[in-house]
């Protein structure tokens, strides 16, 4: 997967926003103003890119174990968060599945009028 095809991804989901809160390379894509990815926009241009996804605890250990390209999140709770390295020894559908999982958990924290919000938005 490359930026744009990983930036549209994640832009195509309901609600989603992309800011820069840490720095001008950090791009974070949130929901309902809670991040759910994050990723060095200078990583991606060194061939180096990584994304730090949210995960149920259990999953990302089992991911971690079955993946190299999966590791703890970097600068992020090691419980709930993965790092993936893009292009790793990750299937560019588990990626994206993994996309959609770390949206859905952050969606679900979310507040039920918070989720009435987004899933209003166009």
């Amino acid at each position: 997967m490359n930026i744009q095809a990983f930036y549209e991804y994640c832009l195509s989901k309901k609600g989603v926003t992309e800011h820069f809160p840490f720095d001008e390379d950090t791009l974070v894509f949130k929901v309902g103003g809670k991040m759910f990815a994050l990723s060095s926009l200078s990583q991606w241009e060194k061939g180096e890119a990584s994304v730090n996804l949210k995960c149920d605890p259990e999953k990302a250990l089992e991911l971690r174990a079955d993946y190299e390209a999966i590791q703890p999140g970097f600068h992020m709770s090691k419980v709930h968060w993965n790092t993936v390295t893009v292009d790793g020894d990750v299937p560019a559908r588990l990626f994206r599945e993994m996309i959609d999982h770390s949206y859905e958990l952050v969606f679900k924290s979310l507040t039920k009028k918070l989720q009435a919000e987004v899933l209003e938005q166009q």
